[in-house]
């Protein structure tokens, strides 16, 4: 399929994850100026985000309804509230009032991350084309822009909640190119559909899971690794989230490009398999360039890793179920987007950061078994046509 023709498939949706990758890729950079800000120990720091992961699960499991009610607005209100609440945390020097706000983050997150994704859904069945991937690459480009932005910024004393500010105007501007109205219908979720959801929706989500809780690890703690533990200076520091944002573009943008040669599982399995590479060396890294190499094939690994898993769930999801599957797989895989930042804030404070990547590297090892459990999990209706190399 011609490259043109995806990004003109994509012209609502792109925007939003563009959104969600300026927000995290800023949030990123400025880890170590916010937890000084606020006097936090890792321990306290990983609360904060371990309370926006309530709110992401609330963001989840309202995302249908909250689709449902107001249709072809969802993602630019979800999108807009979302940018909103990052200025708060920003701006926020008490420990008690940031932890209470990012419930606020989590949840706009939360609901934009299934509306959006499930868009993307929505358009691959109709068109028969691969979109997942090159929406996902949306995110890390904007990911990896505003984190190198930030490096000027930060050396420069700008402070994080006026970058926010800026960020919460550029959506408002966008919000327009969001606007997009579901494809298809979806059922109304009632106890009787629920128990239809189809049995791969859990093992797509651990997979997901996976993926995610290792892509905001490193986003979320790559910095402060480079600067406690490695000695870098703040740009040095801000540039680790910023070559995960760009390697994770150029992966993304090559599954694109495989996606249409080799299955979905065969290249989930190649991709957490580095990215667990990626990730040890970085935990083991003596020098900064050693862990910007690190930092850099664990990028190129996940990079897939849970977008593919969407799109696979997404791809066996019966007929006017998208939503509903996207949002459960989702709930079960954000869980990692969200609760990998604490995870290796309460790891590093009971040891080091060192050993909190070497704790990522052995989670997204796990993809290998979930795939197995998921192929079984499929019914012989909902096989898709290829094998595991295509």
């Amino acid at each position: 399929m011609r490259f043109d023709h995806s990004l003109r498939l994509s012209r609502h949706t792109l925007p939003a994850f563009a959104a969600e990758g300026l927000v995290w890729g800023t949030f990123a950079a400025y880890v170590p100026e916010i937890k000084a800000a606020i006097s936090a120990s890792d321990a306290q720091f990983a609360m904060g985000l371990l309370v926006s992961s309530a709110g992401a699960l609330l963001g989840l499991w309202i995302a249908p309804r909250f689709d449902q009610r107001v249709t072809r607005l969802a993602m630019p209100i979800a999108a807009i509230f979302m940018a909103a609440a990052f200025i708060g945390p920003a701006a926020s020097t008490s420990l008690l009032i940031f932890i209470a706000l990012m419930l606020f983050v989590g949840t706009g997150s939360g609901l934009l991350d299934v509306v959006m994704n499930a868009r993307v859904s929505q358009i691959e069945a109709a068109s028969g084309s691969s979109l997942m991937n090159l929406n996902h690459a949306g995110f890390s480009a904007a990911y990896g822009l505003a984190a190198l932005a930030c490096a000027p910024a930060r050396e420069a004393g700008v402070p994080a909640w006026m970058m926010f500010t800026g960020i919460l105007l550029i959506v408002l501007v966008c919000g327009r190119m969001m606007v997009l109205a579901p494809l298809e219908e979806d059922a109304p979720e009632t106890s009787q559909s629920r128990k239809r959801l189809p049995g791969f929706v859990f093992w797509a989500g651990v997979i997901v899971l996976a993926g995610f809780l290792a892509e905001q690890s490193i986003e979320g703690w790559s910095a402060l690794h480079l600067e406690r533990t490695l000695g870098a200076g703040p740009a040095e520091g801000a540039l680790g989230p910023a070559l995960l944002g760009i390697t994770m573009l150029i992966g993304r943008l090559s599954g694109q490009l495989v996606a249409a040669h080799l299955s979905e599982r065969f290249v989930i399995a190649m991709a957490a398999t580095l990215g667990s590479v990626g990730c040890i060396i970085a935990a083991s890294a003596s020098t900064v360039a050693m862990a910007y190499v690190g930092f850099a094939l664990a990028g190129l690994g996940i990079s897939v890793t849970a977008p593919m898993a969407l799109a696979l769930a997404g791809k066996l999801a019966p007929g006017g179920m998208r939503t509903h599957v996207i949002s459960r797989t989702a709930m079960i895989g954000y869980m990692g987007f969200f609760v990998g930042p604490p995870l290796i804030g309460f790891v590093s404070e009971a040891s080091s950061l060192r050993v909190s990547f070497l704790v990522v590297a052995t989670i997204l090892l796990f993809c290998l078994p979930s795939l197995i459990l998921f192929q079984r999990a499929i019914k012989p209706s909902e096989q898709p046509g290829r094998g595991w190399l295509g």
